[in-house]
């Protein structure tokens, strides 16, 4: 029932929104190295923006030699690097996950072939589709990893440096005729105080289903400052023009209102992690815009919740709720 919960002198209003947002692949090319000092390399030419695509680098190949994240060093945003993806649509983490998968197996063959085809090492003419890599240690498959050989002293009997590999991978071409997409769902509480006229949102939920979460650290930080941004699309921003010229009048941070950590209180996000294994090998889908979309939506409808007013039009302002039965009664 509008306006029935209450907090002290403010009243409590819930709502929710959906979401979803496509997820696409792009073509990405990636080349692992594996080094004499027990190090290894990844490089691509994408970039990282601070959403975690070197987190994603690290944790795939760490995760694929069975080593600690530690000795993986990753190399991204040269153009002397293998070509990647750019970073939009959400698409990123989908386009490179398979070109990393694929560039870390072509190295692990590569080693199987060194390991059977040097001298004194313990798998000489042995049959390189009996090897396995386990926690970096090359062995007999069906035999613990602690009997074999750290793969840097396969390479320092060799006399070599490193061994590397790279991998191209495609972009939709590859993935069949699949439509992808990933979904949420959005739900917020506010409170409002008819007494200040002041809303305030203090509690927001999102739950995702963006296939595997390869980080989620870093995933949830994405997630969080789009809810973030769906909260300051409801509630502060708005470009206003001149209507003469069309030359934006707030175009600075004087005048143009923006979130502060003072609007911001409680919020959660959670992952389904259900697997999309249709868009890659890990199941992965993107998670960079998602976390904005249905948060405006669950915002308007916990108003209506708490004040018994449709906003048809953002950001909310105040003058329009001050007509709110609470606040005329």
């Amino acid at each position: 029932v509008v306006g029935s919960m209450k907090r002290g002198n403010e009243i409590l209003g819930w709502g929710m929104g959906t979401a979803t947002w496509h997820a696409g692949r792009g073509s990405a090319t990636v080349r692992v190295r594996l080094g004499a000092d027990g190090r290894v390399r990844a490089s691509s030419a994408t970039q990282d923006i601070g959403t975690g695509t070197y987190t994603v680098f690290a944790v795939v190949v760490a995760d694929k030699l069975g080593i600690s994240l530690e000795r993986v060093d990753v190399v991204l945003g040269d153009t002397a690097l293998p070509p990647g993806p750019m970073s939009g649509g959400s698409t990123a983490t989908a386009s490179v996950l398979p070109a990393i998968d694929k560039a870390t197996d072509n190295v692990t063959s590569l080693l199987f072939e060194l390991a059977t085809r040097t001298p004194g090492s313990a798998f000489e003419k042995s049959d390189p589709r009996t090897l396995a890599l386990t926690n970096g240690r090359v062995h007999a498959q069906g035999q613990a990893a602690e009997s074999g050989v750290p793969f840097e002293k396969l390479l320092q009997l060799r006399r070599l440096a490193s061994l590397e590999a790279e991998a191209h991978t495609g972009g939709a071409e590859e993935t069949g005729k699949y439509s992808s997409h990933c979904f949420g769902a959005q739900f917020l509480e506010v409170a409002w105080d008819p007494g200040i006229a002041r809303l305030l949102v203090t509690r927001s939920v999102t739950v995702i289903d963006a296939g595997r979460i390869i980080s989620e650290k870093t995933a949830r930080n994405q997630i969080l400052g789009g809810v973030v941004w769906g909260i300051s699309m409801g509630m502060f921003e708005e470009t206003i023009y001149d209507p003469r010229t069309g030359k934006p009048i707030n175009n600075n941070y004087a005048d143009y209102l923006v979130p502060t950590n003072a609007d911001i209180e409680q919020m959660e996000c959670h992952f389904v992690q259900h697997p999309d294994l249709h868009l890659n090998e890990y199941g992965a889908r993107g998670v960079g815009e998602i976390g904005l979309t249905g948060v405006a939506s669950a915002l308007t409808m916990a108003v209506y919740h708490a004040t018994g007013i449709r906003v048809r039009k953002l950001p909310i302002r105040l003058e329009n709720l001050m007509s709110a039965p609470a606040m005329t009664a």
